[in-house]
């Protein structure tokens, strides 16, 4: 029987601690199984390669039926792992918050509990008329959000 834990052993003796790691797993009733990896400096086609014949030779021997795939975290998919966030620093963020408000910013800094994002807002000069662009930084604590996408520019 192919179980998640089986899986995440699986994955555990071939990527160790090393740089590649796991952000998701999926396996559905019918034993297709779903790998989601990342990496501190990105994961290549070839490291999902070397995964999936790790897990496939270990699952051939069990001769189950199943069906795996393994493939990169996705440029569109919400971070996952505080891990994550490193690879990012200048990239554009949008941020959902826990108490439902949104926010954007260029992520500027991140060191395990919060991250800093930089972002320029228009406001009213503070003498005259008229507005100035002002570049401000907020604070956000990494238990505050409950979901972060990376903006891709085209």
């Amino acid at each position: 029987m192919i179980t998640k834990e089986n899986i995440l052993i699986l994955i555990a003796e071939h990527l160790g601690n090393g740089p590649i790691f796991v952000t998701g797993l999926r396996i559905s009733s019918d034993n297709q199984i779903n790998v989601f990896l990342d990496g501190d400096e990105g994961v290549t086609i070839k490291d999902c390669v070397s995964l999936s014949r790790h897990i496939e030779k270990s699952l051939d021997e069990q001769k189950t039926y199943y069906a795996l795939d393994v493939s990169s975290h996705g440029a569109t998919t919400p971070l996952i792992l505080p891990r994550q966030y490193k690879k990012h620093i200048g990239r554009e963020f949008e941020i959902k918050l826990e108490d439902g408000t949104k926010t954007e910013g260029s992520l500027v800094e991140f060191n395990g509990d919060e991250i800093i994002l930089e972002s320029s807002v228009r406001e009213n000069k503070p003498i005259g008329k008229g507005k100035i662009t002002v570049t401000k930084q907020q604070i956000i604590k990494y238990n505050q959000i409950k979901e972060s996408k990376v903006k891709l520019k085209f």
